[in-house]
């Protein structure tokens, strides 16, 4: 079993194994540490020793350093009972808690970064030193994260509902970071969804993952050989991972029909739209504005105005799409570097110039700073001729 197996199989295990420890009385915070100690000591006995039963080893050496922490731990001596005998061998629980534990990582009491950081670490498998590296964070840093992610919710009932919606918005802004350090953070929190999807039917999620799938699809025509971003009218269709885009549309096309539409859904319909069209300007722009809209009376969201402003600029010209702008706050995230690309499409090209570079001053990124600044130049360069 080569290592990069064993790293796979070892992560897709985490959240049964941890459920498992907490059901025999293991409080999360202890059994999540001695869940790490056996992932731990698994890659280091697994290359050359693989165990018949994966699961069953890992709960057996789970449970073993659970125990000896608790009898080293003077102030946890009430969890006694817990110790007098360990359980006899045997196959692992079939009970799969994976849906908790996707529940208490996202608990409400605890704040985005760590609801991100506790599903990576307990649920994802990953180690406290490659999620500190993927959000270029210290160690030290990211592991009192982690720490005080556990304490908040120590007293949360294992078995208590959960809300799906807080899930998913947790495994987006896990995709949304992208590729980081030695974590592809895009393809774990795919991999989280799918395991989400496993555990619960519900077209949310569903949505959410064909979502993420159709973006993916994307990504090696997202930036440049300098690493520039490259736009999605501009991007090398060719490039886009067809498999990625023909699963993402199945994957949705089967949430659709459960006629319980939901934000992510939508999102993903979008999407897929954009996948379809095999050129920029095939896209069905008329259809995408009809999705925004629906999105619009989902979530209210101005920023989903803002992105159904640019489309409503390209189905029905960018003067529409200027007055469906100007509606919005220009405080809003990039509704600058968006007023500069309607007015380039005005033929305003001072306008746009000006605008782009006020975005770029605004950009959350080094790339999309850089992309702001030379659509501000190339004009100003125009301009001059």
């Amino acid at each position: 079993m080569t290592p990069e197996v064993n790293e796979v199989l070892l992560r897709s295990l985490t959240p049964s194994v941890l459920g498992i420890l907490v059901r025999r009385g293991a409080d999360f915070a202890a059994a999540e540490d001695a869940v790490q100690d056996a992932l731990v000591e698994a890659v280091r006995v697994w290359p050359a020793d693989p165990p018949r039963d994966p699961k069953g080893w890992l709960v057996t050496v789970a449970w073993r350093r659970f125990l000896d922490a608790t009898r080293a731990d003077a102030a946890r001596r009430r969890r006694e009972d817990l110790v007098d005998e360990e359980p006899a061998p045997g196959p692992a629980l079939a009970v799969d808690d994976t849906l908790q534990l996707y529940f208490l990582c996202a608990h409400p009491s605890l704040t985005p970064s760590s609801a991100v950081a506790l599903t990576l670490r307990a649920v994802g498998g990953l180690t406290t030193r490659q999620i500190a590296q993927a959000y270029l964070v210290p160690e030290a840093t990211m592991a009192q994260r982690i720490s005080r992610a556990k304490r908040t919710v120590s007293s949360v009932r294992f078995d208590q509902p959960g809300d799906v919606a807080t899930v998913l918005r947790v495994l987006y802004l896990v995709f949304n970071e992208g590729y980081s350090g030695d974590v592809d953070l895009a393809a774990e929190a795919i991999r989280l969804t799918r395991q989400l999807a496993a555990a619960i039917d519900h077209p949310e999620v569903a949505g959410l993952l064909a979502l993420m799938l159709l973006h993916h699809a994307r990504r090696a025509a997202r930036t440049a050989p300098d690493g520039s971003l490259v736009p999605l009218a501009e991007q090398d269709r060719g490039r886009w991972d067809t498999e990625s885009i023909t699963e993402g549309v199945e994957i949705l096309q089967a949430a659709l029909t459960r006629d319980r539409l939901g934000e992510f859904q939508v999102q993903a319909a979008i999407a897929a739209l954009h996948a379809d069209a095999p050129t920029a300007e095939e896209t069905d722009w008329v259809q995408i504005v009809e999705w925004y809209d629906e999105l619009v009376r989902l979530t209210g969201s101005p920023v989903v105005r803002l992105n159904r402003a640019v489309a409503v600029g390209e189905a029905d010209g960018p003067r529409a799409g200027l007055a469906a702008l100007a509606a919005l706050d220009n405080s809003l995230p990039r509704h600058a570097a968006v007023a500069a690309y309607l007015h380039e499409r005005d033929g305003d090209l001072a306008t746009a110039a000006r605008l782009y570079a006020e975005a770029a001053q605004k950009a959350p990124n080094l790339a999309e700073r850089d992309h702001l600044t030379r659509q501000a130049a190339r004009l100003n360069a125009r301009r001059c001729r």
